[in-house]
């Protein structure tokens, strides 16, 4: 009796692991699908301005990465509604940016990471004529330091990767680099990243000596998570000959060992990293990136499978389950800012000042997860 009650349990158990190693392809284009019609319910007009505390175009970063992230379902789904949707956000802007040609700003020509996709799908030279104008200015220019805060190495280095595939000019794979080594070694005291615990500082103002209360270093979720997320998205982009390519590589795979250490137990990652009880509490946004970046490693081979494949799922399951609601809208979202305190109290039901680009991650991870092979 007792070894048939043994046998039970051990095939209960097995089932249970067995179930939270895969993942369920429809079910997750489902839950991708169901979040990005939400959104596009609520905005059918794709240039409308977006009114918070103030109005701003609606070719600002957030907007640029949900696109990111609706490019990337239309990847493994190609609808043309998706399509639509993103040719109609392009063309209400007259495939432009914020500030014009002439800036710097990595937030302001995020938009050009899907300008670029659109021109693939369907090359108009009109469509990159800003874009064209807007990175050209790089190439020529000495300074390397405009990516000052980590956000903007997702926002703008896949620019750089795309316009070097398109334009098959390893001048802006160069550039890309020097841009992304001045962030990671030279801004602030001494780089923003911290090769010691493997993960980054927001900006020069939450270097050494800044701390957390409980005396660590200070690691905000989502800004670490706009450094993976451009260092999966970027590889994905370049090609494999391309200088640097294991530069990226070593970072992502730092990066990864150091978030695996600190998720969860419920599968999402604190707001901060290292200080759980100074605006800790389960974040959305960063946890999307972090799945986004690791299953981009599983599934390229960068990262063992064994290792991070429960991490990968876990955190996706926790998002589905505890984050996406009924409708499609997604909770545990932290407003923009630069630091965990930003945007506090998070919920289930709260609802941020921008939604986009917290569903942007969202079908960015989703895209990835999606290609999981079991």
């Amino acid at each position: 009796m007792k070894r048939l009650y043994f046998a039970f349990v051990l095939l209960f158990v097995s089932t249970i692991s067995i179930a939270q190693s895969t993942v369920d392809r429809k079910q997750v284009l489902e839950e991708m699908m169901l979040a990005n019609q939400y959104f596009m319910d609520k905005w059918p007009d794709t240039g409308k301005t977006i009114i918070t505390n103030k109005e701003r175009p609606s070719n600002i970063w957030t907007r640029a990465v949900y696109y990111e992230g609706l490019m990337a379902l239309h990847e493994i789904y190609p609808k043309e509604e998706f399509y639509q949707y993103a040719l109609d956000w392009a063309n209400s802007h007259e495939w432009g940016f914020r500030s014009g040609n002439t800036t710097r700003n990595a937030d302001n020509y995020c938009a050009a990471q899907t300008y670029i996709d659109l021109y693939n799908l369907q090359p108009n030279p009109e469509k990159l004529k800003n874009t064209r104008s807007c990175m050209q200015k790089f190439l020529y220019t000495p300074q390397n330091d405009d990516w000052d805060w980590i956000d903007a190495i997702q926002m703008g280095m896949p620019v750089f990767a795309k316009m070097g595939v398109l334009d098959n000019d390893e001048r802006y794979f160069e550039k890309m680099y020097q841009m992304y080594m001045a962030t990671r070694n030279e801004i602030g005291d001494n780089g923003l990243y911290n090769e010691e615990d493997g993960l980054w500082w927001r900006d020069a103002d939450f270097d050494p000596p800044y701390k957390e209360p409980n005396g660590e270093d200070a690691y905000w979720s989502r800004g670490n998570g706009w450094v993976i997320g451009a260092l999966a998205k970027t590889l994905a982009i370049i090609p494999e000959d391309a200088p640097h390519r294991k530069q990226y590589i070593d970072d992502l795979k730092e990066m990864a060992a150091a978030l695996k250490k600190v998720q969860r137990k419920d599968g999402f990652w604190n707001v901060s990293l290292h200080d759980k009880k100074h605006f800790g509490g389960k974040e959305l946004s960063g946890t999307a990136l972090f799945v986004y970046g690791m299953a981009y490693g599983v599934n390229n081979g960068f990262l063992d499978r064994d290792e991070y494949l429960p991490v990968i799922l876990k955190g996706w399951n926790a998002m589905v389950k505890e984050g996406l609601h009924d409708n499609g809208f997604l909770g545990y979202l932290q407003s923009t800012g630069k630091e965990p305190k930003d945007g506090q109290p998070l919920s289930y039901d709260k609802m941020p000042d921008f939604e986009d680009y917290g569903l942007g991650c969202f079908l960015l991870a989703g895209s990835e997860v999606y290609r999981l092979e079991f």
